[in-house]
Formats: C-alpha cells, sequence, structure tokens
C-alpha cells in the first residue's frame, strides 16, 4: 500500500466504477487545484451549498438534494419557508439562505485573503461548515489542501504504522498526532505520483468510503 501503483489502482478502479466524482469529477478537480479558478459569486454559493447539504447524506443523495436547492434559489432567492418544503433541516437551510444572500460580499473577502491558510480558516467561520469541512470546501474552491475526515484519519494512522495512533482518531477535533501521520501520508504519495494533495485527498476518500481500499490492498505493492 501507499506506493504509486497502489494510488493509481484506486484511481482507475473508481473510474471504472463511474463513481470519479465530489461535487465535481475528479478532472475537474484536478484541473481546478492544479490552476484555480476564480469563481463567481454564484459558484462559490454553490459550493458552499454543497459541502453543507453532503454532511450525513451519499454522494447521489446529496447531488440530487443540491441540484434541487439550487434550482430554487436561482428561481425565487432565498426564501426559508420555500427551502424548507423541499430539505427539513432548519439549520442547515438557514445557513444556506445567509451564505446566499450574502454571496457577494463573503466572495469578494475570501478572494481577498493572500494565503491559502487564511483563506481555508474564512471558509471555516461560515455558517454550517467549521474546521474539517472547510477544509472539503476549500478543496472543491481549487485550494490544495485535504479534508481530514474519519476515512482520511484511518489512512493516516495506518500509513504511520503507529496502533496506538488509532484511539486518538476523532472527526470532531483533529488529533495533532493525527494530523502529522495524515501529512506524512500525502507527502509521501504527492513525491511518488506527482499529483496535488488535494486531489490525491479525494481519491484516497472515495476509495474508502465505497470499501475499494480494502479490497485492493493485497492486489498492489506493500
Amino acid at each position: 500500500m501507499f506506493d504509486a501503483d497502489w494510488f493509481f489502482a484506486l484511481d482507475k478502479r473508481l473510474r471504472e466504477m463511474g463513481l470519479d466524482s465530489d461535487a465535481q469529477s475528479f478532472d475537474e478537480i484536478r484541473a481546478n487545484l492544479s490552476n484555480r479558478r476564480i469563481l463567481s459569486p454564484d459558484e462559490f454559493a454553490e459550493n458552499c451549498v454543497y459541502v453543507i447539504l453532503a454532511g450525513g447524506f451519499s454522494q447521489k443523495t446529496a447531488k440530487k438534494i443540491h441540484a434541487q436547492i439550487m434550482d430554487f434559489l436561482r428561481t425565487y432567492g432565498a426564501d426559508f419557508d420555500g427551502l424548507f418544503a423541499l430539505f427539513h433541516n432548519k439549520n442547515k437551510i438557514s445557513a444556506l439562505c445567509k451564505i446566499w444572500d450574502n454571496r457577494d460580499d463573503l466572495t469578494r473577502q475570501y478572494y481577498a485573503l493572500e494565503t491559502t491558510e487564511a483563506r481555508v480558516d474564512f471558509l471555516s467561520q461560515l455558517p454550517h461548515i467549521g474546521k474539517i469541512t472547510a477544509n472539503h470546501l476549500a478543496r472543491n474552491l481549487g485550494e490544495n489542501v485535504v479534508k481530514y475526515d474519519i476515512w482520511i484519519q484511518r489512512l493516516g494512522a495506518l500509513y504511520a504504522r503507529n496502533p496506538a495512533l488509532s484511539a486518538k482518531i476523532d472527526n470532531k477535533k483533529l488529533c495533532p498526532d493525527i494530523k502529522c501521520a495524515c501529512d506524512a501520508m500525502f507527502d509521501d504519495l504527492c513525491a511518488r505520483t506527482g499529483l496535488p494533495r488535494g486531489y490525491i485527498d479525494v481519491v484516497l476518500w472515495k476509495s474508502s468510503q465505497v470499501g475499494l481500499i480494502k479490497e485492493l490492498k493485497y492486489e498492489c505493492k506493500d
């Protein structure tokens, strides 16, 4: 595991299974990470809405709900009652209404920040985003960062070959030791594959989510 052959086998298998996407296709994510595109306020808000809605749902369900919500927003604006009729979660609807209504200012503030760290921190302060989801959103916006979710934390602990790290995995609060292990894993795979860490992240996340890494780990080199 954790060599270039193993990673590219995962990438190939996901594409064969038609699972090569998050909010965008893998190819779009990779292109945007290599050359970050400046988004319009509507596009910025659309990405925010996706990660707000995606938590707790399969990608297929999240995309369906996202399409319905975005159609409504573009047609009727941030009408809380109308949106709540489509998706019965008051906190999420309130958050996406605030983002949609303020999308011009939020987009301007985001792109005015000079560093990736500052931009990720800005995203973490948006309604219903938080620190881990901020990395997911940032990656979808073209920032070359990773989302340290439960799947990536597990892989980082496995990469470190340190069983004690498993007890420190926490999807709500990222342990510094776990983050260090994950970063070492990404640095290694970036060097081996020549790919952006954000792209490696999305492939590993999807492969873990669908059980593909467990399936492939004995087929590839150790």
